[in-house]
């Protein structure tokens, strides 16, 4: 694919092409949802920014090439042949999230979003991949979608939230408890 103009001027009267060339609303449930995982990706790219830890860097950059998938997934009809996300992309975070929580302690309480810079983007990203998640739970109500995507977004927030306490106790910083008694 060779891409020669960023604006083609056929979205400004609200409107956008899906992969099968049919043209939907903007506001669309389909649009929201692979609107909010380009968000994703572009707060995983965020995260990588001056990041130093190897393992992590290449896990967060096969995600984002992984999150294009989903996003042509959830911008194209079943009935379309794009590459979509399979049982495979499930495992394999799956298997990073057990390899991740063998460095970390069980939780016993909730925690705060938070911590080093890194940590803190990999919790801004799980909410985000939360946010996609619950836009894709919307788009399936209105229509089938591969569910394999659906699952594969449960699991990045659950990814993400691993890697957030990972990426901060590499960088020695504790995790911090939710006080549900905060009032003074």
């Amino acid at each position: 694919m060779r891409i020669t103009r960023v604006y083609t001027k056929s979205g400004d009267a609200g409107q956008t092409s899906l992969v099968d060339g049919s043209r939907v609303s903007k506001a669309d449930v389909r649009v929201a949802a692979y609107g909010d995982v380009d968000e994703l990706n572009s707060w995983l790219g965020l995260s990588r920014v001056g990041l130093v830890d190897t393992q992590l860097d290449e896990a967060l950059g096969k995600i984002q090439n992984e999150l294009f998938i989903v996003g042509a997934d959830l911008a194209s009809p079943l009935s379309i042949q794009v590459p979509r996300i399979d049982e495979g992309h499930v495992t394999e975070l799956e298997h990073l999230i057990d390899l991740l929580l063998e460095e970390l302690e069980p939780l016993k309480e909730f925690i705060l979003p938070g911590g080093s810079e890194f940590g803190s983007i990999l919790h801004l990203a799980r909410t985000v991949a939360r946010r996609a998640e619950r836009a894709v739970v919307t788009l399936a109500a209105h229509e089938e979608i591969n569910q394999q995507a659906l699952i594969y977004l449960n699991r990045m927030s659950d990814l993400l939230f691993v890697m957030a306490r990972v990426a901060n106790k590499r960088q020695g910083v504790s995790d911090q408890s939710a006080n549900f008694s905060a009032r003074k």
